[in-house]
């Protein structure tokens, strides 16, 4: 364990990386808790406002942030100064990634249906960034041997090729899939060569007169969510609590015609 830790961890300079990913998690965490709490009642937390404007904790993470990017910057990869940048830029993203949602929406959605896309971004980061600790690197060049990375065409072309995958399944509807083939090649592949989800680019642009192709993407991607959705939700629901239920809109009552 302690040859692993010093030939995957501290030889490569992957401490800083493991202490953002650390405060990273744990900012997510403890955040989650303090605003379940809230949200309940209990304990001594309560919102933070000045005047009639509630000041979010993407606030305090996008100042977090800043700090932590700059003085990572500034300081050397191997100093006690990146290591204290890496933990500031890994509590700031907590925060703000906690709220991805509101961000993406301009609106407070936070305990909504829609407020879901923050854990899951959350576990989407957090795992990338576990596999890069892990010895994977992105644009999948891990795979290649020293002579490989001086050699600039094969070089080039395994980023290219890969990129490329990558841009095929985002485009036919498949974020995880992309952004974790970004680091692990072979998902990319998986991503780019099976059909699209219904109403996504590819789809929209390729199965335009393929209407058999349409049916099996339609038909895969209800299979995939039923199988899926309830245990994602599930999930998501443990970690970063229940949405409150969708309030059905009423609808504006009829106006009686004005007399001409």
């Amino acid at each position: 364990m302690n040859d692993w830790w010093h030939r995957e961890i501290v030889e490569p300079g992957k401490l800083p990386l493991l202490l953002a990913l650390a405060a990273f998690v744990g900012s997510f965490l403890v955040t989650r808790t303090i605003t379940r709490l809230i949200r309940a009642g209990k304990g001594p937390f309560r919102n933070i406002s000045t005047g009639d404007v509630h000041i979010h904790h993407v606030v305090p993470g996008i100042f977090l942030m800043l700090v932590g990017g700059f003085w990572a910057v500034a300081a050397g990869r191997h100093s006690f100064g990146s290591m204290c940048a890496a933990v500031i830029f890994g509590l700031g993203a907590g925060l703000v990634l906690d709220e991805f949602a509101l961000i993406l929406h301009l609106d407070d959605v936070y305990w909504s249906e829609q407020g879901r896309k923050s854990v899951e971004v959350v576990v989407l980061t957090t795992a990338l960034v576990v596999l890069i600790l892990t010895g994977f690197s992105p644009l999948g060049v891990n795979e290649l041997t020293a002579d490989d990375r001086h050699d600039r065409v094969a070089f080039a072309l395994n980023i290219t090729l890969n990129c490329g995958f990558a841009v095929i399944a985002l485009a036919k509807g498949k974020l995880r899939t992309a952004l974790i083939g970004m680091v692990v090649p072979f998902v990319a592949l998986v991503g780019a060569v099976r059909l699209a989800r219904p109403g996504s680019a590819w789809a929209r642009k390729f199965y335009r007169n393929r209407p058999r192709a349409r049916a099996r993407a339609g038909l895969r991607a209800f299979r995939h969510d039923r199988r899926w959705t309830g245990p994602r939700r599930r999930f998501q629901d443990l970690i970063g609590g229940k949405p409150d239920p969708a309030v059905p809109e009423r609808p504006e009552p009829e106006r009686p015609p004005r007399p001409r």
